[in-house]
């Protein structure tokens, strides 16, 4: 087992899910939790300590109650935000993440300053810039966790179309985390067989669909709440790929410097992890059509960001 600290910001469903995997698979030596409701994250620690223990995990599990409590982390992830409700604009929902996550760093930043730092909160190509800004810290330290949840989803929907290859499927999806990400049919696989080998052509565009929409489909069923189970466990390949410096390629959201043509804005690339966060940036060839898609969803992250500049900054 690492002997390395994973903080959690927010114990919220993907957060205490997180916490309660990461406990369980002992990937690190202690995992600190942070929540403004202390009842929640005190009863969130004791549950999730009690299964690591039956878990024989020698994971120590923490509810800190203060931001001096919270420190000396290696990796942080944030989960921290409130959830768009009746009546609210857009740019109301994305105002007040932003002041809560401007909010956190300062204090994350303030007693964890070498900690790589994991973005959930949503709108989440908004909140990373809006982490990056707040922190003034290089791009390697602040990454978005989006890209592995997405094409988990688009694998998930790809299994469901061919009814066969459970595990042996690699699906692909670049850009921004909403309506206008970017799944790559042709960087997907199924057992190492590209997909338009298995699959026709119509059934690949209604993969492609379901992908983009594949969180809205979990928010219109539950009702009162969104996906918390896959979102979690992306985030946990994240982090042990950070803690055992893994060398891993995922697709994650990072601030552009010069890749794929666009410079100062956040979308979701493959990156290679490791221990310094992100270590290498992969270019893939795309072809017209998909940088056409692209360029939509960088535009549409952008429009966020002019937002957020023009009423917050």
């Amino acid at each position: 087992m690492s002997t390395k600290r994973v903080g959690i910001v927010g114990v919220g469903n993907v957060g205490a899910t997180l916490a309660f995997t990461i406990a369980e698979k002992n990937i690190c030596s202690s995992v600190l939790l942070k929540d403004i409701r202390e009842n929640i994250v005190q009863a969130m620690a004791l549950d999730i300590s009690q299964a690591a223990n039956a878990a024989k995990s020698n994971t120590i599990v923490k509810a800190c109650l203060s931001d001096e409590e919270f420190k000396d982390c290696d990796v942080v992830v944030i989960t921290a935000g409130i959830a768009r409700k009746p009546g609210m604009s857009r740019d109301d929902l994305l105002l007040t993440n932003a002041k809560i996550m401007s909010q956190v760093i300062n204090s994350v930043t303030t007693f964890n300053p070498n900690a790589i730092i994991i973005i959930v909160s949503n709108p989440l190509d908004a909140m990373v810039y809006t982490a990056l800004k707040a922190s003034n810290y290089p791009r390697n330290k602040i990454i978005g966790m989006a890209g592995i949840l997405d094409s988990a989803r688009m694998s998930h929907f790809i299994l469901e179309k061919l009814g066969y290859g459970a595990g042996q499927i690699e699906a692909s999806v670049m850009g921004g985390h909403g309506d206008d990400m970017v799944p790559l049919p042709n960087f997907s696989t199924v057992a190492g067989v590209p997909l338009n080998e298995v699959l026709k052509d119509e059934d690949i565009e209604d993969i492609v669909n379901k992908t983009k929409n594949g969180g809205a489909q979990i928010v219109k069923l539950l009702e009162t709440g969104s996906a918390y189970y896959a979102p979690a466990f992306a985030t946990t390949q994240m982090v042990e790929a950070i803690i055992n410096d893994k060398k891993e390629v995922y697709p994650c959201a990072i601030r552009l410097e010069g890749e794929y043509g666009y410079e100062d804005i956040v979308s979701g690339v493959p990156v290679m992890l490791g221990k310094n966060g992100i270590e290498k940036v992969i270019e893939l060839t795309l072809n017209d059509n998909q940088k056409e898609e692209f360029s939509k969803s960088v535009a549409s992250v952008q429009e966020l960001v002019d937002t957020l500049e023009n009423k917050f900054f």
